[in-house]
């Protein structure tokens, strides 16, 4: 069935588009009938995706930029604007993350993880937002994880980035609501990589199907299905909805032994 064109007219942002849940989401969108824009540091990412992306019906162009940069990030919404004349939604996927007990992260790790996933969502919000603010409208969704609010072992970095990133949603909601801009957070389950059968972060598929073991629906998300979860926020099917964050996760935040078993991986890690 094709999809519906619900987003024709409309210019999206989607950070770390070039892969993983950021091209799934930009894939959305587009065949939808967005004009997208795609962002992130590899080029040869961008190239890739924007060819894969192309066929499905909207328009799509990628601009290289590292969101931890706010110069580049400013570059990268001015040239979003000069092309398609306006931004209509901010998808923040970009992300870094990696296994690692809290007493063994270094400071420079600490650092990598808050410049891309806190910094690197404030920039792109800031920048877009006022755009969307002089424009008189708009949609900020970002890309959380459930751990923000409960916290788990071995990601103290994201963790603590995405917590605040969850308080940026509610207070740019507050905020910004007046202006027609809403802003949400999406906090999906562990997903299958893209390319393989497993999730990277896991050492083994052994672990991952113990994982899965404590999901209530018994397997990983796909990106394909969060990405239609991410356009359902962005659409006008979710005008009344903001400051507010979907979880998508199988129901794995019901069993505490996932997080049993996550400490356990971790602690392999030392």
């Amino acid at each position: 069935m094709e999809a519906k064109k619900d987003f024709e007219g409309r210019t999206a942002v989607v950070t770390g588009g070039g892969t993983g849940l950021g091209k799934a989401v930009a894939a959305q969108l587009c065949a939808r009938g967005a004009s997208v824009v795609i962002a992130s540091r590899s080029k040869e990412h961008l190239e890739q995706a924007c060819s894969e992306i192309a066929g499905l019906g909207g328009k799509i162009i990628g601009i290289p930029c590292d969101v931890r940069q706010p110069e580049q990030v400013e570059s990268m919404v001015g040239g979003a604007v000069e092309r398609y004349g306006r931004i209509d939604i901010l998808v923040n996927n970009a992300a870094g993350n990696f296994l690692v007990p809290a007493a063994s992260l270094t400071p420079n790790g600490w650092k990598a993880v808050i410049d891309i996933v806190l910094n690197g969502t404030w920039y792109c919000s800031s920048f877009a937002g006022r755009q969307m603010i002089e424009q008189g409208g708009g949609c900020i969704l970002n890309i959380i994880a459930t751990y923000a609010w409960t916290g788990a072992p071995g990601v103290v970095h994201s963790a603590s980035a995405k917590g605040g990133v969850l308080a940026m949603t509610r207070t740019l909601a507050a905020e910004w609501g007046r202006h027609g801009v809403r802003v949400n957070a999406l906090a999906p389950g562990v997903m299958v990589t893209e390319g393989a059968a497993k999730n990277l972060m896991f050492e083994s598929l052994e672990v991952q199907e113990r994982l899965v073991e404590h999901i209530p629906l018994r397997r990983l998300a796909t990106t394909e299905e969060i990405a239609r979860l991410a356009a359902f926020l962005c659409s006008d099917d979710a005008a009344y909805i903001t400051g507010d964050v979907m979880t998508a996760d199988g129901g794995r935040w019901l069993d505490e032994g996932f997080l049993a078993l996550y400490a356990r991986q971790t602690q392999t890690r030392v």
